[in-house]
């Protein structure tokens, strides 16, 4: 009989498997019961993401992937709780890591687009949202996005009305060695963005708002077709809504940055297939 080709689903989980195994030991203690590898978890957690699905159905449909159990030698299934208690288990810290790791096996040329999207909440309990006193139903999230490859380099997520201009600095500063050119809409005109960008060898491509003739002639002498790159970081957030959700399922913040996170590092290893 003929073997099958492998599937997209099997040579994202390789990919995930292999990335992991890269990036961390595998167990997280010595004193671990050694049933399940750090490597597995990760792989499953971002399966989650990728298939748009809740555990216990996760698991459900791995009954019938055996090509997929084997890719990771899962020779039986966690329980759902225990996969919910890894996620709450492994920090963002982790997953940035990850995150960092798939761009570097992507094909990036250091032209960088910066734009934000909001994200809903509508899984939150609302005993939850009125005892913390959180009025806003959405997440900011910010991403920093590789024009070339369409990878996601860096994330910003905030529960906060936070403006544009002061979330971009921390941005620049932790991925100014990757970032050769920034773009950015109007929403980020601002002069100490734009000489934070020079001083960490970053040309700054920032439209300006328009209140003066010099401000609409320092537009007229953009780059047009360098900035119009900038439209593949819109698509990049678009796409993310599309395949992974335009809500997150968590009712904590911090759960819910993570989340985001894992949905990052899974358009990335996407990107690589």
């Amino acid at each position: 009989m003929q073997t099958l080709p492998k599937s997209r689903l099997l040579r994202f989980v390789e990919e995930a498997f292999q990335l992991a195994q890269r990036a961390v030991a595998r167990y997280s203690s010595k004193y671990s019961k050694q049933r399940y590898t750090l490597h597995q978890h990760i792989v499953l957690l971002c399966l989650k993401v990728r298939k748009d699905t809740t555990y216990r159905t996760l698991l459900d449909e791995l009954i019938e992937m055996p090509r997929i159990r084997n890719a990771i030698n899962l020779t039986e299934l966690p329980a759902p709780s225990t996969l919910c208690k890894v996620f709450n288990r492994l920090d963002m810290a982790l997953w940035r890591v990850l995150l960092n790791l798939s761009v570097s096996l992507l094909p990036t040329d250091g032209v960088a687009g910066i734009d934000a999207s909001g994200f809903y909440r509508s899984h939150a309990s609302k005993h939850y949202t009125k005892r913390t006193k959180l009025t806003i139903q959405q997440l900011k999230v910010t991403l920093l996005v590789d024009t070339r490859a369409n990878a996601i380099l860096d994330l910003h997520v905030t529960t906060t009305r936070k403006h544009d201009t002061q979330i971009a600095p921390s941005l620049i500063n932790r991925n100014a060695a990757e970032v050769g050119v920034l773009l950015g809409d109007k929403g980020y005109d601002d002069q100490q963005i734009r000489t934070l960008a020079r001083e960490n060898g970053i040309r700054p491509l920032i439209k300006h708002r328009e209140f003066s003739s010099l401000q609409q002639a320092w537009n007229a002498r953009l780059d047009a077709e360098l900035y119009g790159q900038r439209n593949q970081s819109e698509t990049v957030n678009s796409r993310l809504k599309r395949k992974y959700g335009a809500f997150v399922r968590s009712r904590h913040w911090w759960k819910q940055f993570r989340e985001l996170a894992i949905a990052c590092l899974t358009h990335n290893l996407d990107k690589m297939l």
